[in-house]
């Protein structure tokens, strides 16, 4: 054979004898057949071969195995990003004439993608505020098909009775759904607690360095592979380099959770006992509307602090453009501390009414409490706050 022809062929595949200790990373888009018989066995289900990475992928399945026992689900899928995983999900199990009940307050991607293009489609959304989901027997109306909140809820962190909304829903024969995102794994478990799925967007603390953009959704098997046809036809899988760089992320997430709930704990202390800030958002603060809710279904309080400089977006501002060691960034969940102003970033695009519903303020601030000494994060919010 010629040169050209063999640099291409020879050395690659699978080497029988190599046994890793990790997962190799699968870069390869599609998977050789030995025969036409192998290819039939493939599509007819009699075979467990890989045909293209879109469909399935080893990496990809290894990491899926991780994410599933992280939620203690029976299998999980992994998306290309958190709007991935929020978009195949709800399009895999709603049609016209469907409806999709969501809390009012939400992630802005999630409600814009619920009001901007699902709407567009014959599938009916309503938002329900925090109140009606605390008495939550009565929100699903005969046309429910999916009930998707949050808990706790970006940026105000409030919380929402993850087993009393699924329980409602469950009567109800309505799909509960939570984006855990803000809690992570290690911190809460709703699917013990009757939700029927849970969402992470993976980039965050399940990604935990800022450098992978992926979701997972987790839950029974009968409702998690539905959403492979959609997932498989939209083309939000997630490539395997990204999802062997996750794999590597969750192996810690226990000891990176622990970190980030102590230092958490103590700047949502610091600056609950500064007169210069007007309110403090965290659950693990006995002053939290919704601690009691949070202290019964979570095991730490997350690395999320939110707090309000009296409703004053300029304020705010100032105190953005002074911090130092906190990155001015969106984003959330990596080992470096982050802040953002929410009506700028995450809820932008909500009109006044929106914002109030979710209790979002023009003077709030949202704090990503990352791996730093807490001393150094505490005297960094101090000078800002001068």
């Amino acid at each position: 054979m010629h040169q050209d022809t063999r640099v291409i062929h020879i050395g690659e595949g699978q080497v029988p004898e190599a046994d890793p200790l990790t997962t190799p990373i699968y870069e390869t888009t599609t998977f050789r057949f030995a025969s036409a018989a192998a290819v039939e066995d493939y599509y007819e289900g009699r075979a467990s071969s890989f045909l293209y990475s879109r469909y399935r992928n080893p990496t990809v399945l290894a990491v899926e195995e991780k994410l599933a026992a992280l939620d203690d689900a029976e299998t999980a899928r992994v998306f290309s990003s958190g709007m991935g995983a929020v978009s195949s999900t709800v399009m895999a199990h709603v049609g016209a004439g469907d409806e999709v009940v969501c809390a009012a307050a939400i992630y802005g991607g999630t409600l814009h993608f619920l009001q901007d293009v699902l709407a567009r489609f014959g599938v009916s959304v309503r938002f329900a505020p925090l109140e009606e989901l605390a008495e939550p027997d009565q929100v699903p109306g005969p046309a429910t098909k999916l009930l998707w909140f949050e808990s706790p809820i970006n940026p105000t962190l409030r919380c929402v009775d993850i087993a009393r909304v699924a329980s409602a829903c469950r009567r109800r024969g309505v799909i509960s759904v939570v984006d855990s995102t803000f809690a992570s794994p290690y911190n809460q478990q709703p699917l013990a607690l009757g939700a029927d799925l849970v969402m992470h967007s993976a980039t965050k603390f399940l990604g935990g360095h800022s450098d992978v953009t992926a979701g997972v959704v987790a839950g029974r098997r009968d409702l998690v592979e539905p959403i492979d046809l959609t997932r498989r036809l939209l083309g939000t899988v997630l490539d395997p380099l990204p999802a062997a760089q996750l794999g590597r992320s969750v192996k810690t997430l226990g000891v990176r959770m622990a970190r980030h709930n102590e230092n958490a704990r103590r700047v949502a202390e610091a600056l609950e006992a500064d007169p210069r800030v007007s309110r403090v958002y965290y659950p693990g603060l006995e002053s939290h509307p919704d601690h009691r809710i949070a202290a019964a279904q979570m095991r730490g309080f997350g690395g999320m602090v939110s707090f309000d400089l009296g409703g004053d977006y300029q304020r705010a501002c100032r105190f953005f453009d002074r911090v130092r060691l906190f990155q001015r960034a969106t984003s959330l969940g990596g080992v470096e501390s982050l802040c953002s102003l929410p009506v700028a970033t995450s809820q932008r695009g909500y009109t006044a009414a929106q914002l109030e519903r979710a209790g979002v303020t023009p003077g709030m601030v949202r704090l990503s409490i990352g791996l730093e000494d807490p001393a150094d994060l505490m005297a960094d919010l101090s000078q800002a706050l001068a």
